[in-house]
């Protein structure tokens, strides 16, 4: 049952996100699974979560804060600022409403996939990881180290990339969420 629904989101996606976002999407999906595998967690879990975790990628700017206006998605300063931060809450309202995922373990993966939370659950740290190491991504600082991190403790793998993360947008001034930085303060001790 899962595996067809999870063909037939793939169908919708592929015309919903341009090719990049498709092919990154899909590297998620298949990375989660991985190490789902690897970790001894729920694989259609993790592929759902993966696929599922971009749904609102594409949705322009203007129109990721009118969604959340009108569903009452709660945005903070920074998201209002910094909407692109935004695809993570209304991708998670999109994957229960139009995907009809009512496993609050995928929606609470998609929700907290790019600022992280203090003690996320063995799925949302899959997700989170599977997001930044993919095949397609290339640019980001000790990749290598992460991805073999992330087969061996996800933990710490977590604390590498909000590490990472957090250095980078200093690197150029870029405005931190303050969930990261809470986030990262509660990983750190996996360094």
């Amino acid at each position: 049952m899962e595996s067809l629904l999870i063909q037939q989101i793939e169908k919708d996606l592929k015309h919903k996100l341009d090719a990049h976002r498709y092919t990154h999407t899909m590297g998620v999906m298949y990375t989660a699974a991985a190490l789902a595998m690897k970790h001894e967690a729920d694989i259609e879990q993790a592929m759902l979560a993966g696929l599922l975790h971009d749904c609102a990628k594409c949705i322009p700017a203007d129109k990721k804060i009118k969604l959340c206006e009108k569903y009452n998605i709660r945005m903070t300063d920074v998201e209002k600022r910094n909407p692109f931060l935004l695809h993570a809450k209304l991708g998670a309202f999109i994957a229960a409403k139009k995907y009809n995922i009512d496993d609050d373990e995928i929606i609470s993966a998609i929700l907290n996939h790019t600022t992280g939370k203090p003690d996320m659950s063995k799925l949302d740290k899959i997700i989170f990881l599977a997001d930044y190491i993919e095949p397609q991504r290339k640019k980001a600082n000790r990749l290598a180290l992460i991805r073999k991190t992330a087969f061996e403790n996800l933990d710490r793998a977590v604390a590498l990339v909000m590490h990472d993360t957090l250095q980078y947008l200093q690197s150029f001034g870029g405005e931190i969420d303050p969930v990261t930085q809470i986030a990262y303060d509660y990983y750190k001790k996996y360094l």
